[in-house]
């Protein structure tokens, strides 16, 4: 069988990430998904195989299978609550947000919230972000004093694919 996996991997950030409950699926409270459960009942042809495929060709790393090969589930970028059991980590002196040039005013403004997901997502490299900020059109690169905040009580958090994640950055600590 010819899959498409960007169409999988797709499928699988909105229903693992956003949507379970568009095929009925739920997850656990740590976001993990029951693969047999999710073979059943997605709308688009799907085996364990092609999990394991989509899992370990990700060029971000998205998803991960647990240890006993029984469920999978998003390592961030979750809009509904989810524990991803990361522990708070001293980030490195500056992280990168990537977003598109129409975004600056408002950010300017009111900082980088979460918007619709648990986190604003953060890249330790500039190359990262540019490559995020073009998904949304003309990009921007901003510049987050990330050890400085931190020092500062602000929380940090790496997940398992490396994007650094923390509840907000105030607009006053933003550079470009």
């Amino acid at each position: 069988m010819n899959y498409d996996f960007k169409d999988t991997s797709k499928f699988l950030s909105y229903i693992l990430r956003h949507k379970p409950d568009a095929i009925g699926l739920t997850l656990d409270p740590e976001g993990w998904a029951n693969i047999e459960e999710l073979i059943a009942k997605a709308d688009i042809s799907l085996d364990r195989d092609t999990l394991r495929k989509v899992v370990a060709t990700s060029d971000k790393k998205r998803f991960a299978i647990s240890a006993d090969g029984l469920s999978i589930r998003a390592n961030q970028g979750h809009s509904i609550a989810v524990n991803l059991g990361l522990e708070p980590a001293e980030p490195p002196e500056l992280l990168y947000h990537g977003t598109a040039t129409r975004f600056l005013e408002s950010i300017k403004v009111q900082g980088l919230l979460p918007q619709n997901r648990q986190y604003v997502h953060l890249s330790a490299d500039h190359d990262t972000a540019v490559s995020v900020g073009q998904r949304h059109g003309k990009p921007v690169v901003l510049t987050i004093p990330a050890l400085q905040m931190h020092h500062q009580g602000h929380q940090f958090f790496q997940a398992k694919n490396g994007v650094w994640l923390t509840e907000r950055v105030l607009a006053g600590a933003i550079s470009d």
